[in-house]
């Protein structure tokens, strides 16, 4: 006789308990979750780590809301201009780049502005 219990999406093995059980344990859910979602998470990880690094930068640049530092020192920290969290334009046109609330702005001449937005 074939048993017609729901088996656990992990181990596949059959569950005992409520009807709607999608794992026999703590554990084979874990495993499950966590193999489902590693290939996102790597990369998710990889690039909040880069967004982290570059808040640091910002953050140990600033003595209190802003200063002004050239391209080469920021690029020197390890600082990666590909990444950031979002970009404020002002009712002027300017555009601030941020990584998180540490944000900075194009000068010119490889000189950026850099901010701590409050709130």
């Amino acid at each position: 006789m074939e048993d017609t219990r729901q088996k656990c999406l992990e181990c596949e093995e059959p569950m005992v308990g409520r009807i709607d059980k999608k794992f026999c344990s703590d554990q084979c859910r874990n495993t499950y979750n966590n193999r489902s979602k590693r290939t996102v998470t790597n990369y998710m990880r990889r690039v909040d780590g880069i967004l982290k690094k570059n808040r640091r930068i910002l953050d140990g640049l600033v003595p209190q809301d802003k200063y002004t530092a050239h391209k080469d020192m920021l690029v020197k920290l390890g600082f990666n201009f590909d990444f950031f969290t979002h970009i404020y334009t002002t009712k002027t046109g300017k555009a601030y780049y941020f990584c998180y609330e540490m944000g900075y702005l194009p000068l010119g001449n490889d000189f950026y502005a850099i901010v701590r937005r409050e709130g």
